[in-house]
């Protein structure tokens, strides 16, 4: 049975050239142990390779889009044959906004070569799939999702017209949070920084140009308000200086400042662990109903019930529940649409609240509205 978003959503190119949840408090939320068999919504891959650096039993990706798919067997392939510096290359993550034509003609062979080392690793769909995208990965294969093509109109043409580079960077590098709040106050938050970015972050604009329309179905809440709300709160009670999600929104890289997955310190477990993740472009419905009682130990749904009815969300959490084991935990976020257990489930599944709304509160990826956390009893 076709999922909901798949019958009002085109999904034949990447949405998300990365992972747009905080992988860190991914982690802490599911404690993973070497016997747990966990399944995860694939994206651009790098949150379920995160699971992988915690050396569980097993790592199941899914996704209904093969795009997205294309993207995680393409960062499994790098973490294979690449080292850490030439992954952050191929990303994009490392790329200096000052290098000359020459320089930028450089860097963009460079990641052609180390796709082409890559390539032979690749499953034949998925090597069609990026041979015809060459000029895609010369700009780094972290930026070639429709998400990051509308940050990036966002970074070159709107944020110029507001703040100066200069004043970027100066957030970017305060640690003190009381002045934070002052540089924000006395220098950020302008007349027009409050007009360009209600109107680029509009349900309009965002719906056309960054995600897709029918994302928006059950959405209630105004969406610009919302982000601007929460964006205040990441400049200012977060550490900009440590969030590299924000560093990319503002900069188109990382820097030194990279997400879980892209640390030196966590490629080797990752690349060890490789061998325990298998993948499949399957919606989450179909694939749960090929799978036995009791496998599944823990879930990374990032915000995928937020685009489904409240039924059909009921109906699918039923079914996480059917194939999940005693104590399994599910985690995911709400955006801008509230889903969470519903009474009716309370014998079934209960909400972890307290470690949830305390993890919420460190997330790096500022614009979700609630990080949920349930527990299989």
């Amino acid at each position: 049975m076709p999922s909901e978003i798949a019958l009002n959503a085109n999904f034949s190119h990447i949405r998300y050239a990365q992972c747009w949840e905080d992988a860190d408090i991914l982690l802490d939320a599911l404690d993973i142990q070497p016997h747990h068999v966990c399944l995860s919504i694939a994206s651009a891959g790098d949150n379920t390779l995160a699971m992988l650096s915690r050396s569980p039993k097993r790592v199941i990706a899914v996704d209904l889009n093969p795009a997205q798919i294309a993207c995680l067997e393409l960062r499994v392939a790098a973490y294979r044959e690449l080292t850490h510096p030439e992954l952050l290359v191929l990303i994009g993550s490392r790329n200096s906004l000052e290098e000359t034509a020459e320089n930028h003609t450089k860097v963009a062979k460079l990641r052609i070569d180390l796709y082409r080392r890559c390539r032979l690793q690749l499953s034949p769909a998925t090597r069609e799939f990026w041979d015809v995208r060459l000029n895609a990965i010369a700009q780094g294969i972290g930026t070639v999702g429709k998400f990051e093509h509308y940050l990036t109109i966002f970074r070159r043409y709107i944020l110029p017209l507001i703040h100066s580079r200069e004043d970027i960077i100066a957030f970017l590098q305060e640690d003190n949070p009381e002045k934070r709040k002052i540089l924000y106050e006395k220098r950020w938050n302008n007349w027009r920084w409050q007009l360009l970015f209600r109107v680029f972050f509009s349900q309009f604009v965002l719906g056309r140009m960054g995600r897709d329309p029918s994302f928006f179905k059950y959405v209630e809440d105004r969406i610009a308000s919302h982000l601007l709300q929460r964006t205040r709160y990441a400049m200012t009670a977060l550490n900009p200086a440590k969030n590299p999600y924000l560093h990319w929104i503002v900069m188109g890289q990382h820097f030194n400042v990279l997400p879980y997955a892209l640390r030196p310190e966590n490629f080797e477990a990752i690349r060890t662990n490789l061998d325990c993740l298998e993948w499949h472009c399957i919606a989450l419905e179909d694939f749960l109903d090929t799978l036995e009682e009791n496998t599944i130990d823990r879930y990374n749904l990032s915000d995928i019930f937020e685009l489904m009815s409240l039924d059909n969300y009921h109906q699918l959490l039923k079914k996480l529940v059917r194939v999940g084991r005693s104590k399994a935990r599910l985690a995911y976020w709400n955006l801008l649409v509230s889903r969470s257990r519903p009474d009716s489930m309370s014998g079934c599944l209960q909400p972890l609240s307290d470690l949830a709304h305390h993890l919420y509160q460190q997330d790096k990826v500022f614009f979700y509205k609630n990080f949920i956390l349930e527990e299989i009893i």
